[in-house]
């Protein structure tokens, strides 16, 4: 039997435009598009409120933030991915890609453990049906660090991974590459000036000696398995054109306006933090993503560590961006799904799975009303 749902009366967002119109679910799939509304009996009136795709988020960080949400105060972690989970699907965000950290530079040790169980977690939990959104795994491995290649290789061919990304936070690289920022960084962290040069001093070194030998190694390792890959923190055009050379066709939060032109130059497709636009920059200095969304070069938004920064991102982009709603909404569902190889989702069509997400427009502010995953409500 095909359980049926109607939604009409909602102010639908389309590829190219927007309409007032009646959206029918059907066996977890969007079966019908119509303009206008319906008095069929049983149909949702969504009150002329707003539809819009499930929204996809390629990196989110927020699983790290509900295991330690105290730096001394670290949660159980199943109960952790479960808080976590809630607060995706909430945010109208149905499709998450899990950013777990792959290899140690020593400041967060506990990240591996995270990674790991993480990992076992969304095994236990993804089976029973018991997650509110789809996740998936994205891995962002740092290409430094000394366990890189042991921590990953007994999850390279998980079916679940559908991004990975190549990390370098050594310092003076990056998105660290102001020296002084990245010691008073350390230092509120309580570390001492004595401690972080030596640390500088052992990363630059451990740097020169593994990050080549670790990134070929990898790249070699995953070539053929049809995942995309990703570059993170771009600051230069040399370092896109080594990406480049190397087959990574998406450049994940550029940290200059030049990487990231660059990036969009060799057909790339470029991330941005959704977090920047909502607080109006960078919270950590570097260019700010308003900036290459006025360029041009910005492809998708990704919530980095705020779940619900995707929804406000994509609605202040319409607003204050000029870029309209349709296009600003593809930021964060049609061009992030295309990205991780998801296209089963991301837009209103016929044929595509039902992951909706109702939308109330309060004083500029959009607030979900409630959110479907494959037809079925989950929030």
């Amino acid at each position: 039997m095909n359980v049926e749902t109607i939604l009409t009366n909602a102010r639908l967002v389309l590829e190219q435009t927007t309409m007032i119109g009646t959206l029918v679910l059907r066996a977890g799939a969007i079966a019908e598009l119509q303009p206008g509304g319906t008095a069929l009996p049983g149909a949702i009136d969504l009150g002329g409120d707003t539809l819009i795709p499930g929204i996809v988020d390629l990196h989110t960080d927020n699983l790290e933030r509900q295991v330690q949400p105290r730096t001394n105060a670290r949660w159980p972690s199943r109960s952790a991915l479960l808080s976590h989970d809630a607060q995706c699907a909430v945010a109208g965000v149905t499709t998450v890609l899990d950013a777990l950290c792959v290899g140690n530079l020593g400041y967060e040790p506990d990240r591996v453990r995270t990674f790991q169980e993480g990992v076992a977690d969304l095994d236990a939990l993804s089976g029973p049906g018991l997650l509110r959104a789809e996740h998936f795994l994205h891995l962002r491995c740092e290409v430094p660090a000394p366990d890189l290649l042991e921590l990953a290789e007994p999850v390279l061919d998980h079916p679940d991974v559908k991004l990975i990304s190549l990390m370098d936070h050594s310092p003076g690289i990056g998105q660290h590459a102001d020296l002084d920022r990245y010691r008073a960084l350390r230092r509120r962290d309580g570390h001492s000036d004595a401690d972080i040069d030596r640390r500088i001093g052992e990363l630059t070194a451990q740097r020169v000696r593994l990050r080549d030998a670790n990134r070929a190694a990898l790249l070699a390792r995953i070539a053929g398995r049809g995942v995309a890959l990703a570059s993170h923190d771009d600051r230069t055009e040399a370092e896109i054109a080594e990406n480049v050379a190397d087959g990574i066709r998406i450049s994940e939060f550029p940290v200059t306006l030049e990487a990231a032109l660059a990036a969009r130059r060799e057909g790339m497709g470029v991330i941005a933090g959704a977090p920047n636009i909502v607080r109006g920059g960078s919270h950590s200095g570097n260019v700010s993503a308003a900036a290459l969304l006025a360029r041009g070069a910005v492809d998708a938004f990704a919530s980095d560590y705020v779940p619900s920064s995707l929804l406000e991102a994509a609605f202040r982009s319409a607003a204050e961006g000029g870029i309209g709603l349709p296009a600003a909404i593809a930021l964060v569902s049609d061009h992030p799904a295309r990205m991780a190889g998801l296209a089963d989702r991301g837009r209103l069509a016929a044929g595509l799975r039902a992951d909706l997400v109702q939308v109330r427009l309060h004083q500029g502010m959009p607030v979900v009303r409630q959110v479907w995953r494959a037809g079925t409500r989950v929030a």
